[in-house]
């Protein structure tokens, strides 16, 4: 599949938002100690990935009824859905000047219709790689690769699963809009989208 870039303007894959603080102090500090004893940025890549995806449970699988949305919030309260994992690695990516980007997948949910799931696109080598910072558990696997994908979820066309191509530089607003309304978790299953 060929990614899109939503700007043609790659500083645009570098830039802060309400979401992605990447100037916070917290996101400052959490890579300036992701980068102690790496030797190169592909190895720093490497680290905040598997930082959010193992040190930051994903929500639904701990138990955790809060709702984050700002990759420093993130980081502070220790969890949150895809989305808000993928928004605290962007941030930190972009904390150490690699370009990264908010890309989705329309996937089935567990009661028959589809959900939203957010994933990250870093680039490296002129190119733009996706990764699943989600949460492996059992039959999620996610690992980071720049030599083909290893993401949590491959989609089946013939379910009307599919991947969007488009790289976002900031969250997408049917994504970013759900999280900033709901109250708790419970809530936000309610209101996640099906579709962007």
């Amino acid at each position: 599949m060929e990614l899109i870039q939503h700007t043609a303007d790659l500083s645009a894959y570098l830039a802060a938002d309400d979401a992605i603080d990447h100037h916070h102090p917290l996101v400052r500090g959490a890579a300036a100690r992701l980068t102690e004893g790496v030797a190169n940025s592909y190895e720093y890549a490497r680290a905040a990935f598997e930082f959010v995806r193992d040190a930051i449970p994903h929500s639904q699988d701990c138990g955790d009824l809060r709702v984050t949305w700002r990759a420093s919030d993130v980081l502070t309260l220790g969890t949150g859905i895809c989305y808000a994992k993928a928004h605290a690695l962007v941030a930190l990516l972009r904390a150490e000047d690699i370009p990264a980007a908010l890309c989705y997948q329309r996937l089935c949910d567990d009661e028959g219709g589809h959900v939203v799931h957010g994933l990250v696109a870093v680039r490296f080598n002129g190119a733009w790689h996706r990764q699943d910072p989600r949460g492996n558990k059992p039959g999620v696997d996610a690992q980071f690769s720049l030599e083909g994908e290893r993401l949590a979820w491959s989609p089946d066309p013939a379910c009307n699963e599919l991947d969007y191509p488009v790289l976002y530089a900031e969250p997408h607003p049917a994504v970013l809009g759900v999280l900033k309304a709901a109250p708790d978790r419970p809530h936000l299953w309610k209101m996640l989208p099906d579709a962007l």
